[in-house]
């Protein structure tokens, strides 16, 4: 073993000067002794800043095991010196000789001193030599291919349509040690290596005159197949594995629940009558369950803590596995590497062939994971992602750079997906799509018995967790509560009762599915506490029967007032606890108030106990509806397939009226539709869905279309950003541009000027403006399925 910085330098002068690949042998074997002895030791370095050098290490003191990890990086490094050096003496340059004596002098500066001071300087010599190294082992490799005569085929091409491959070329003759992936799609760091990759493997630069161009044939399309039903679960559970608390609730969820998403498809498959479904290669990639990620939600799961993610999770596994499509499942970056095809190395690469799915389901944490490992392919498959977002991302947000400018930039957006690419729990975005989980569906006569059974003075407060008790003021209502019924907790807790749950209040403790069920069917009351927020258990207890109380926000909670929601990339108000159950299902099912005030609540509790409801679930939280919902997703949504641009000037001869105008108001109302002829633009929804009208000024297109009983389309948006959109709705423009801007398009009444929008990811229902009314592509929608339109099965 290595024991002075005196062996260390006279070891590895030897081997500098006489290139002798025995002796480079032995000095490997000290180094990686060496390496032994550092990590022992558990010697003090720091990571390395992300403009280092491959090969930089600073010395700092860390704690032990960021250190360790240094010191293992340390020895990598020394491996990759060796080689380097083992090329060297096989090249035997001997203009480059003298060069390899001023590597041997960097040795003589390191002194005697303290064992770990003494390390340090080894690493930081190590760090200089390995970089020069580097320098001459790519200066003799030039010298060697001038004198093969292949340096003229590898020139450096000036092509206008490849304008980024020269300065690609020089990061690559800088940083091609930076990641083995390189290495192993062949770069060996000539100036030819560095071209074949980036025109076969990248594509910055021009493909080779002189290379075999059939070595990458165009992949033909897989032929189609058709999706076909699956009512049996058995092949999914195998699929979503075993090891985590988690995975076994979720499992635990979709066994429950299989009959009634086999008998749900049963009467979907009647409906779409023997329809052709494409067949899809789907990943589900569950990002925050991976141990990469922190997983901090499968310790919680016996714990109280949040099952919301857990649960609509579940049931995306099982509507995709029942809808016949070949689902994988992958819950590691261990499994997301080998269902991808991701090269060795850190990420840096593109996969090693074409993208193995047409779609791939995963969330945030996944998405971030993706683009560490997938390197330039997540920019050139992004379009087949679906990120499952709870609550929402709105364009300004989604949109880097104008997120960048404008002070939208959050921890989670910035991406450049399609909006409708982000998918919720709730359809509170109508600028994503409406995912959604699903809730246990009651026949009749379980309803029947779950009247009879009600005792009409017994309360269950929504809050599994002791924080969610600690809202301040909730003594008052609660004891105004306690006059009127017998309040009950599902709070969790290991040996002694929470102290945040009152005395009066008879706490479960934290009960399995089905006992909670149980408890739910009895109660008459499910009371919430204002969080959190948007839950599934909300949807459940009105399923059984309970009438859902929640307290209204005044003002609306928001990123502007609520730490919660900072952050997020939405701008949404929140006006209560569950805004879907306020505006979607309210009375008598669900009742909002204000909490503080005492008369109201008081007047609330006696009408709560006198008046009966029966058990309710909304047709697109059942299993039918999300079987509709997501099948019409997978078969119509398409964000690969470039959007052919809409050109009015083509089609303006045939529209009606003078100056010709493609739209036309509707009978008895006051929104314009299309003219006529939709079936002549590709569009899903179809363009005759489309209800164009103005906004109020300081109005968002949620709000506009929701206040004519509609749904605000995205998708649809190219289709009114013309000129002519503006005139149909007696606007008249003195002046007519083009920006990027959320908001647009828009009319400003003070200026007279009509504003298009410039970029198509930016097309936002979200967004108001006192200086703006907006121009509103709203639709129709089917009945208990606000996600889709009258026509869009």
């Amino acid at each position: 073993m290595i024991g002075t910085s005196g062996d260390l330098s006279t070891m590895l002068r030897r081997c500098l000067l006489t290139f002798k690949p025995f002796r480079i042998f032995v000095v490997g074997i000290g180094f990686f002794s060496l390496c032994f002895l550092m990590t022992s030791l558990g010697g003090q370095f720091s990571a390395k800043r992300p403009g280092d050098s491959p090969f930089t290490v600073r010395a700092e003191v860390l704690g032990g095991q960021e250190s360790r990890g240094v010191l293992r990086k340390i020895c990598d490094m020394l491996e990759v010196i060796m080689k380097r050096m083992d090329t060297l003496s096989k090249l035997g340059n001997a203009t480059d000789t003298h060069r390899l004596d001023e590597l041997s002098s960097a040795l003589d500066r390191i002194q005697p001193m303290g064992l770990v001071e003494r390390i340090q300087a080894i690493a930081q010599n190590m760090s200089d030599m390995a970089v020069r190294v580097e320098q001459i082992l790519q200066h003799s490799m030039a010298s060697n291919r001038v004198r093969d005569g292949t340096l003229g085929q590898c020139g450096i091409p000036k092509d206008p349509r490849y304008p980024d491959c020269p300065s690609k070329v020089d990061w690559m003759r800088a940083r091609w040690t930076s990641d083995p992936c390189y290495a192993f799609y062949g770069v060996d760091g000539s100036d030819c290596s560095f071209l074949i990759y980036l025109s076969e493997v990248e594509w910055f630069c021009p493909p080779l005159a002189w290379r075999n161009q059939t070595a990458t044939p165009t992949l033909k399309p897989l032929p189609k197949r058709q999706a076909v039903f699956q009512f049996d679960i058995g092949t999914l559970l195998e699929k979503v594995g075993t090891g985590k608390e988690s995975l076994s609730f979720m499992k635990r969820r979709i066994r429950s629940l299989a009959a009634q998403w086999a008998s749900a498809a049963r009467r979907l498959d009647d409906e779409l009558r023997n329809r052709w479904r494409d067949k899809k290669r789907i990943l589900v990639h569950v990002g925050f369950l991976t141990e990469e990620s922190g997983d901090v939600f499968s310790p919680k799961v016996l714990k109280g803590g949040p099952l919301g993610e857990m649960v609509q999770w579940a049931d995306i596994l099982t509507v995709l596995h029942v809808l016949g499509h070949n689902v994988k499942i992958s819950v590691s970056v261990k499994e997301l590497h080998g269902f991808l095809g991701v090269p060795p190395g850190g990420g840096s690469c593109p996969l090693k062939g074409p993208l193995p799915f047409d779609l791939i389901y995963t969330d945030y944490h996944g998405l971030q994971q993706m683009k560490h490992h997938m390197g330039l392919s997540l920019r050139k498959h992004k379009c087949h992602i679906r990120v499952i977002d709870t609550f929402g991302t709105e364009p300004a947000y989604n949109h880097e750079e104008y997120a960048t400018r404008h002070d939208y930039r959050t921890n989670w957006g910035y991406w450049n997906l399609h909006g409708q690419q982000y998918m919720t729990m709730f359809p509170h975005t109508p600028d994503n799509s409406f995912m959604g989980f699903v809730a246990e569906e009651l026949n009749e006569t379980e309803k029947l018995n779950i009247q009879r059974n009600k005792v009409n003075n017994m309360a269950v407060v929504y809050g599994k967790e002791a924080s969610m008790w600690k809202l301040q003021g909730k003594e008052k209502f609660l004891t105004i509560l306690h006059r009127h019924m017998e309040i009950h907790g599902t709070v969790y807790y290991e040996t002694h009762r929470p102290p945040e749950v009152p005395a009066f209040v008879k706490n479960h403790g934290l009960l399995p599915q089905h006992e909670l069920q149980q408890l739910l069917r009895k109660a008459k009351l499910f009371i919430g506490f204002g969080f959190p927020y948007e839950g599934p258990a909300p949807l459940e207890a009105i399923a059984n029967g309970c009438i859902f109380l929640q307290p209204k926000f005044n003002p609306p909670h928001s990123s502007l007032n609520h730490d919660f929601f900072k952050g997020k990339p939405t701008s949404r108000k929140v006006s209560s606890q569950h805004p879907y159950a306020e505006q979607y299902i309210g009375r008598p099912h669900v009742i909002t108030i204000d909490f503080n005030n005492t008369e109201e609540f008081d007047a609330t509790i006696r009408e709560i106990v006198r008046i009966d409801v029966k058990p309710f679930l909304p047709y697109e939280y059942t299993c039918e509806g999300m079987l509709e919902r997501i099948h019409a997703y997978i078969q119509n949504q398409d964000f690969c397939s470039p959007e052919v641009p809409f050109a009015p000037g083509s089609s303006s001869r045939a529209w009606p009226s003078s100056p010709p105008n493609p739209f036309i108001l509707l009978h008895n109302s006051s929104s314009l539709t299309w003219a006529f002829n939709t079936s002549s633009y590709t569009s899903w929804p179809p363009l005759s869905a489309l209800r164009l009208l103005a906004s109020l000024e300081g109005q968002s297109c949620v709000t506009a279309c929701q206040s004519a009983g509609l749904i605000c389309e995205p998708a649809l948006y190219r289709f009114v950003n013309i000129k002519e959109a503006f005139s149909a709705l007696d606007m008249q423009c003195e002046g007519l541009g083009s920006e990027m801007n959320h908001l647009f398009p828009a009319f400003s009444a003070e200026h007279a000027e009509c504003g298009l929008q410039q970029d198509p990811l930016l097309f936002s229902c979200a967004g108001s403006s006192a200086k703006y009314q907006r121009l509103c592509p709203c639709r129709d929608y089917r009945i208990g399925q606000v996600a889709l339109c009258r026509d869009c099965l």
